[in-house]
């Protein structure tokens, strides 16, 4: 059987020399990225770190160092001790610490945004200075937006439905942000818009959406920059709930409904005035209460079933027909008979 050659042993030791200085050099720059990039929000106070810290031992007159932003504009300078060199946008807002040469910033503003870079150096001699360290460090600025301002305006209506143009803004943020909504706990896509004066500016942004309301329903809106999220709820309401409007009653219910009442009363006084000539007037008379009497009973019941007008007159008239039909008074002993049906009367002797 063929065995494979194996490497020797110094070659092998290379190797594993190699790869254990190949991690440890992953780890440093994985280090150093971490400690690259500064957060702050607008208007607080910030230290920006420095590659070197003075010993003990050692003085500030002993170093120079160099703050400068995009290698170009120096932020500040510091020489034996002494501060040689500030820029004018930094004036009042920057100081150094003078141990481990931290700049601080405050209050933060958005151009402050960017890489800034570190450089000490050594006055071992005048003429000679050498490089302690030469370091970037990024600051990244963000600005909290405003509460998102929602309104809904209504553009259209019907029974079914109410149409409505909601607008959701918020303003002064930093950096450019994301709006998103829901209604009802289902996403929305809005058509979004953002105004800023330049790339270093706030922002403005607002988000349009036409809806189609059929029912009351939850709207929420939300602004997302940099991770941090800002929302407002608000109810829609449907505004338009068709109403059937009542029919009022038919002219022909209510002339017909005139008529049986004035037949009704010619019908009670040609009885009373024929019955008073021939002396029969009380017994009419009692007649006429009992029928009466049964009226009101069958007024009061449709009244109690809470049928209306027109309905109701119906229901009435069909209860007088009954109560005049019903109401018979026949004195078979003297010959008299008195028989009133549907508002008509009549006499027999």
């Amino acid at each position: 059987m063929a065995c494979l050659p194996t490497a020797p042993p110094a070659l092998a030791l290379r190797r594993w020399l190699g790869l254990g200085l190949f991690m440890l050099l992953c780890l440093h720059l994985g280090y150093a990225l971490e400690k690259k990039v500064v957060k702050s929000k607008l208007g607080e106070k910030v230290g920006l770190p420095c590659c070197h810290e003075i010993e003990s031992s050692d003085s500030l007159h002993n170093y120079r160092v160099y703050w400068q932003k995009n290698t170009m504009e120096v932020v500040l300078a510091y020489a034996e001790g002494k501060e040689i060199s500030k820029d004018k946008r930094y004036m009042n807002r920057t100081e150094m610490d003078d141990r481990n040469f931290t700049l601080w910033i405050s209050p933060v503003e958005i151009l402050d945004n960017g890489p800034y870079q570190c450089v000490v150096q050594h006055l071992r001699s005048s003429q000679n200075p050498s490089v302690v360290c030469d370091e970037t460090v990024t600051l990244f600025v963000t600005a909290d937006f405003s509460k998102p301002n929602i309104t809904a305006n209504v553009s259209g209506n019907s029974c079914e439905s109410t149409e409505m143009v909601v607008r959701c803004s918020s303003y002064g943020g930093f950096p450019k942000p994301e709006i998103s909504g829901t209604l009802n706990n289902e996403s929305v896509v809005w058509n979004v818009s953002w105004v800023s004066e330049s790339s270093l500016s706030p922002y403005s942004v607002t988000g349009i959406l036409h809806l189609n309301v059929t029912k009351d329903v939850s709207f929420t809106c939300s602004v997302e920059s940099n991770g941090f999220t800002k929302s407002t709820s608000l109810l829609l309401k449907k505004t338009n709930d068709c109403v059937v409007p009542t029919v009022p009653p038919s002219y022909n219910v209510i002339t017909a409904s005139s008529i049986i009442i004035i037949i009704f009363l010619l019908a009670i006084t040609l009885a009373a005035r024929y019955l008073s000539r021939h002396g029969k007037c009380s017994s009419f008379f009692k007649l006429l209460m009992e029928f009466l009497c049964k009226i009101r009973i069958y007024r009061n019941y449709t009244d109690t079933l809470g049928i209306f007008v027109p309905s109701s007159r119906f229901l009435f008239f069909f209860f007088f027909l009954h109560a005049a039909s019903t109401v018979t008074k026949s004195k078979s002993s003297s010959g008299l008979s008195y028989i009133l049906y549907a508002g008509s009367t009549t006499v027999q002797v």
